[in-house]
């Protein structure tokens, strides 16, 4: 499949040794579900819908699917990515020259297919798409400090960690948490993290 922007301009799907990514579809909403609605996963997320219908309404409109790949494995939706594109900031008189060159990245999986590698996997293959597919200049990832296997695929990939803020990031719970913040340079990006 090759359509005209961002994401769909490239030709779909991708494989890797073990993973198919595709980008998500208003069908994919129930399979997402599944992990999403899980505790151990929730804690982590940004949204985290509390019944199945508000899932569905937020997954599949259309600024969430745009940004939204799934993880297969075997024919079975067993995560999902968010690619982002945005641009960079830039002084007034060279705005242009900023527009969409870099895209904040996220990730799900679901925990039963948490251990095997599959995460790494999946955002090793994101890099790539984004440096190599899409020509970004530059990758953003974040997570709660307390998200220990997030920052670590982080830096297993080899991205480098840019800030660590102090309760600056109200959680559902009503806590104030902790927040680390990743980036990675196309130039600094070797292919082989």
């Amino acid at each position: 499949m090759t359509t005209s922007t961002g994401l769909a301009v490239l030709t779909w799907p991708l494989h890797t040794d073990r993973l198919t990514l595709r980008p998500a579809t208003s069908d994919d909403a129930d399979a997402t579900w599944r992990f999403r609605r899980r505790e151990d996963v929730s804690r982590w997320i940004t949204r985290a819908p509390a019944t199945p219908d508000e899932h569905r309404t937020w997954f599949r409109a259309p600024d969430s699917l745009a940004r939204t790949l799934v993880i297969e494995r075997s024919g079975t939706v067993i995560g999902d990515l968010m690619v982002k594109i945005e641009d960079a900031w830039a002084q007034a008189e060279i705005a242009e020259r900023a527009r969409s060159v870099q895209a904040e990245l996220g990730w799900v999986l679901h925990p039963e297919h948490a251990g095997h590698g599959y995460a790494t996997e999946a955002v090793r293959e994101l890099l790539r798409l984004c440096f190599k597919d899409l020509g970004l200049r530059r990758v953003t990832a974040t997570c709660f400090a307390a998200n220990e296997a997030s920052w670590r695929l982080m830096e297993r990939i080899g991205m480098r960690r840019e800030f660590y803020t102090v309760r600056d990031s109200l959680h559902r719970s009503g806590e104030w948490l902790d927040c680390v913040g990743y980036a990675l340079l196309s130039d600094e990006w070797n292919g082989s993290a």
